[in-house]
């Protein structure tokens, strides 16, 4: 599918300014729509938006349906009747510019489940509660379960669990539902209000002409509701460990590889069933954004396997992914799909005929382009117009981190191609790139604000001080707007 000529910013919602120590779906959300707009924008891209779980990463969410508790609004719960401000004005002193997860969710979990309870004791529910619970029931009731039961067993990954849970054996998770029903009924809850939140964010978002980009991991956790539900459609042994896992072989970066952890799909199995669990998680997905940044594209037509207790990826092998029929089955379903497809690091000719066979714009970096390892074609003289380019991504350095860190020589051949000085150098090549052929162009809210490294979202390899950089109100300026709205008048964006 080919895209209107448009920009837009990289900002997940956590990162946005407020006083409950990490960005929500309240005021601050709208107030970043309405920047978008007088900066001439059109897009606002996210990360997934799911519950986190191991190193608090999106890309390790506990469901590949449910939404993340953590960027409900707690103003709109007071708003609602369900807090009381006191007890938001109650809250310790956090961080404005890091979110400090652990303390984050403690109290913010507190206040949710006193909303609840408020929740609970009314007279009369909101009969769209019971609906939402019937419409989302295919992934609602085991993810609500999946949770309650973590908490029940202090938090430790479902392969601990007695043999008979971890097996998602019926009769004893209708023992466990009864059991669990107040915890359960809690999860449900805070999931119902997170995309009751969010359908107003996105509807407000799309009045004011913004289309939301989301972001889809091409694997699921081990530790998360759909691998524990449905164990025979990964590679699992018998008790729930890793026969094989995902991964990336060793390369330019790494001479071990990268292991991910993730259990593979058995792709067979999927396929018997039409697809259908691809099919549902896609649908979800478009019932809360726009467009889908589909991650890794290049393992749906062959995948890194490695074996599931291997300590690093050497021992690897490629293997077959599912290619074209997955995404025909999906179109067929759902029609032609808005997909951007993330196809970057070694890609093969096979991966890219994949791409095109089904239109999909691919992805551009330009810090990659100045990088000895990598394509010249990451330079926007070489780009084509059915693409999506980035200065940088959530898993790059700033910018102005990573032209601070280039050698002489390859600084003086980034301010060359850009004709730039060094204190503009950021500013040049966002201008570059809205100034290029590409439909579509993205920067992270780090490189507008010309942040360094401290602002950097993500560390790959790494899984400590990840996901952590928060904006202030006062960085969305009105003169940095101004020049973006500039630029893209100038370049008929």
């Amino acid at each position: 599918m080919k895209f209107p000529r448009q920009s837009g910013i990289l900002l997940h919602p956590t990162s946005l300014p407020g006083p409950h120590g990490i960005g929500e779906l309240g005021d601050a959300a709208y107030r970043f729509v309405d920047w978008l707009v007088s900066a001439g924008q059109s897009i606002w891209q996210l990360l997934p938006l799911g519950p986190t779980g191991y190193a608090d990463s999106p890309y390790q969410s506990l469901s590949a349906f449910a939404g993340n508790p953590m960027l409900i609004s707690l103003d709109k719960l007071a708003d609602d009747g369900l807090l009381s401000r006191a007890a938001l004005a109650d809250g310790p002193s956090f961080p404005s510019q890091r979110v400090d997860y652990g303390a984050v969710i403690r109290w913010k979990g507190t206040l949710l489940r006193k909303a609840f309870l408020a929740w609970k004791s009314a007279t009369s529910r909101d009969a769209r509660y019971d609906a939402w619970c019937d419409e989302n029931e295919h992934w609602l009731d085991d993810y609500a379960l999946f949770v309650a039961l973590k908490h029940h067993f202090g938090g430790g990954s479902w392969v601990h669990w007695p043999e008979p849970l971890r097996r998602h054996i019926t009769g004893t998770l209708d023992m466990y539902r009864e059991e669990l029903a107040n915890e359960i009924a809690f999860q449900r809850f805070a999931q119902y209000e997170f995309f009751v939140q969010w359908k107003a964010l996105h509807e407000y978002a799309a009045k004011q002409g913004i289309a939301l980009i989301g972001d889809m991991p091409i694997f699921v956790a081990h530790d998360s509701a759909d691998t524990w539900a449905s164990q025979q459609a990964f590679t699992l042994k018998g008790d729930g460990t890793l026969s094989a896992q995902a991964g990336v072989p060793p390369d330019y970066f790494s001479e071990t590889g990268q292991l991910w952890g993730n259990p593979l799909y058995q792709w067979e199995l999927m396929a018997a069933d039409g697809y259908a669990w691809w099919i549902e998680r896609v649908r979800t997905l478009l019932t809360l954004v726009d467009r889908v940044r589909l991650d890794h594209f290049r393992g749906f037509e062959a995948y890194w396997s490695v074996p599931g207790d291997a300590t690093t990826a050497v021992d690897g092998a490629w293997e077959p992914g599912p290619g074209a029929a997955l995404f025909t089955a999906i179109c067929d379903a759902l029609g032609t799909l808005p997909i951007i497809a993330e196809n970057l690091g070694v890609i093969t000719e096979e991966v890219e005929a994949l791409r095109t066979e089904f239109d999909y714009p691919g992805m551009r970096i330009l810090q990659f382009g100045f990088t000895a390892d990598e394509s010249p074609d990451f330079l926007p003289h070489r780009y084509e117009a059915n693409t999506v380019a980035y200065t940088g991504t959530h898993d790059n350095e700033t910018t102005a981190g990573w032209f601070e860190g280039l050698d002489s020589a390859t600084r003086e051949r980034v301010l060359d191609y850009f004709d730039s000085s060094p204190a503009q150098i950021v500013r040049a090549m966002i201008r570059s790139l809205i100034a290029s052929v590409a439909d579509t162009v993205i920067f992270p809210m780090q490189d507008v604000l010309d942040l360094g490294n401290e602002a950097r979202m993500n560390h790959p390899g790494t899984t400590g001080n990840n996901w952590q950089w928060r904006a202030t109100e006062a960085q969305f300026t009105e003169e940095a707007a101004s020049w973006l709205a500039h630029l893209c008048r100038l370049y008929e964006r």
